[in-house]
């Protein structure tokens, strides 16, 4: 099972997980991003997704292939939300199923560094003083 989504409703992790269910792995790996409550020293309050989607899901689906070939990985998924979210909400969430945990752990990681680098993906904070401004996300990520 392989697969990156955008969705603009809450991620039900449950069901996340369930898709990556393998009785030939013995290790599951799952990252979720949560929306915070501040960001360089300001106050958010909710957050905000553009995506076009149609690259991200292509280019999602990419970095899904190259996880499981370079990490030889059982199962992968992502899914990003898009839309406006609320403190706490799970923004993105990666899941990896494999035989051990040491290539779970890595190919997981690399899935998400990979995504944060790759994906057309725009986030816009509304902070409490107000103000609300688009930042650029890839600049916390240190793709593999």
């Amino acid at each position: 099972m392989k697969s990156f989504e955008i969705t603009g409703t809450a991620i039900d992790l449950g069901v996340f997980r369930q898709r990556l269910l393998d009785h030939s792995c013995g290790a599951y790996v799952q990252f979720e991003g949560w929306v915070r409550d501040h960001n360089e020293g300001r106050k958010v309050l909710r957050l905000e997704y553009e995506v076009y989607e149609p690259l991200a899901v292509k280019e999602g689906n990419r970095i899904i292939d190259e996880a499981i070939a370079r990490f030889g990985v059982t199962r992968a998924c992502a899914i990003h939300r898009s839309g406006l979210m609320e403190l706490s909400e799970a923004a993105v969430v990666v899941g990896v199923s494999s035989p051990h945990r040491g290539e779970a752990f890595d190919a997981c990681r690399y899935i998400i560094d990979q995504a944060k680098a790759r994906l057309p993906i725009w986030k816009k904070e509304y902070y409490e003083s107000g103000m609300a401004e688009w930042v650029n996300c890839q600049r916390c990520a240190h793709p593999a």
